[in-house]
């Protein structure tokens, strides 16, 4: 029975890292077909039609839970802050993208659960000492280098990508603040707030699109929320220790399908940049595992 067990949950823990793979895979096409969206149409527009597409997810999971429970909301001044954070994340990351390679954008990102170790630090009272913080001055070293230091690092597309990765970061601060709240209702009330904004940044700037283009942008949300429900799934069949290091290989796609579609090629400075960022986020993720899964008395002082 033992060896059974250990079989099934060794599928469970196969399966989960599948998922996530599949989901990064998902997450990683959407921003290539949103680069090549919002190089013909204004990024208001493209999140106009990629939030209704989103609900084309969303129904169901809306339907079954029952509409009341889109109500019934924890924290509603941190739901609020939530919204704005994560729409602030979607169009700028598209800002970014329609002026910048993929991976240049997605380097920017992959600093996210860097900058949650330094936000967690002072928002959710979650300590981290002298390893975990040299991880993340190593980790926005590397966000600079990436930058290509110059008077172009403060170009507006390069503000847009490390605004956005900030942005990016605070969604998963507070998506663990509200960790009560079901993942259809959060996903739902973010999706309406990419709605509004959408309409809002998209006045004087809406024009018509063609069959193709607009199945492709309704695709944006239709591909988006299937890679949100596969990730969200994955978390719960396996370790998040064993799968946070596996969203690195969103950078591999980028490079991947930035060259195959747009003819990119990220230069030294990017690879090199993303290079420290990953090995500082994967020492981050692999201090917290230690820290969290064995006794405190065995392992070496954090120096708080």
């Amino acid at each position: 029975m033992d060896v059974r067990k250990a079989g099934t949950d060794g599928n469970l823990v196969l399966a989960g890292v599948l998922l996530m793979l599949l989901g990064d895979f998902l997450f990683s096409l959407n921003d290539a077909m949103g680069k090549w969206l919002v190089a013909s149409f204004s990024v208001g527009q493209v999140l106009v039609i990629r939030s209704l597409g989103s609900f084309i997810i969303l129904a169901p999971m809306i339907a079954r839970q029952g509409s009341d429970a889109l109500f019934r909301i924890e924290r509603p001044p941190l739901q609020l802050l939530r919204i704005v954070m994560t729409t602030t994340d979607v169009g700028l990351f598209y800002a970014a993208v329609a002026y910048l390679p993929l991976a240049d954008v997605m380097t920017f990102y992959m600093a996210g659960p860097i900058y949650v170790a330094a936000i967690s630090h002072f928002f959710l009272g979650e300590r981290i000492g002298w390893r975990r913080w040299l991880a993340v001055f190593l980790g926005f070293a590397g966000v600079l280098i990436a930058l290509k230091p110059s008077t172009a690092m403060f170009s507006w597309p390069s503000l847009f990508g490390l605004c956005g990765s900030l942005a990016f970061a605070m969604t998963l601060v507070l998506g663990r603040r509200l960790r009560q709240t079901n993942d259809a209702t959060l996903v739902a009330w973010q999706t309406v707030g990419a709605l509004v904004a959408g309409l809002v940044l998209s006045i004087g700037n809406w024009r018509s699109a063609s069959t193709l283009d607009f199945a492709a942008m309704l695709a944006l949300g239709v591909v988006a929320g299937s890679a949100h429900m596969l990730i969200t799934r994955s978390l719960k069949l396996a370790p998040a220790s064993l799968l946070a290091p596996l969203q690195y290989t969103l950078l591999i796609w980028a490079i991947a399908l930035g060259f195959f579609f747009f003819g990119d090629i990220p230069d030294i400075q990017v690879f090199l940049g993303a290079a420290i960022i990953v090995l500082a986020g994967l020492f981050i993720f692999h201090r917290k595992n230690l820290t969290d899964t064995i006794p405190k008395e065995a392992v070496a002082p954090d120096g708080h």
